[in-house]
């Protein structure tokens, strides 16, 4: 059995496992930012978008190393997901032990993370929007170790290494990227 890959269905996996406003958004964020990517590079923009939209469909019930996103790939392969599919989305984990080699793996890589700092970056702006956050703003609060202490900014980094652009680059293509989907992200804020 082979799933048919649509977003429709990603979604509905995505609501059924995730609860989480804030994991939802994510996921929703990283998909904005995966499907620009292919946008750009004349990839298949659907394909790419489901794959980022399920990256952490797993992650509210399964949390940790041991099972994120190793039991998410588990239900994917019972639905029939190409291996394509559940390969990039293992590949994102550092940890997962399958290293990153197509295009796509670099991507998700590379736009995860940077979603996540762009999202924070945008939600502590006067105006809680990602429309008028610049890259330079971004770059700065990278600087700032106590601000989203969470996030690895060798991450960041090595995330735009990997997909072979300047890092302030990479930081406007994302800014960009969520933008277009400012509403469904709850980034427009007060603009």
């Amino acid at each position: 059995m082979v799933v048919t890959m649509s977003r429709e269905a990603a979604w509905a996996l995505v609501t059924e496992y995730t609860q989480s406003e804030s994991l939802r958004k994510h996921m929703l964020a990283v998909e904005a930012a995966v499907r620009g990517y292919a946008r750009l590079w004349g990839e298949p923009e659907e394909e790419w978008a489901v794959v980022a939209l399920l990256h952490d469909f797993d992650y509210e019930r399964f949390p940790d190393q041991e099972n994120h996103p190793f039991r998410g790939v588990e239900i994917l392969q019972a639905q029939g997901y190409p291996e394509w599919v559940t390969r990039a989305i293992l590949s994102h984990a550092d940890y997962s032990g399958v290293a990153r080699e197509t295009r796509l793996e670099h991507c998700l890589y590379a736009c995860d993370e940077m979603a996540g700092f762009v999202t924070a970056c945008a939600l502590i702006r006067p105006s809680k929007s990602v429309l008028d956050l610049e890259s330079s703003s971004v770059v700065k609060r990278m600087k700032d170790k106590a601000f989203a202490r969470a996030v690895p900014r060798e991450d960041l980094r090595r995330g735009a290494e990997e997909i072979g652009l300047p890092l302030q680059e990479h930081i406007g293509n994302v800014i960009m990227f969520l933008r277009e989907q400012a509403d469904a992200l709850g980034l427009r804020g007060t603009l």
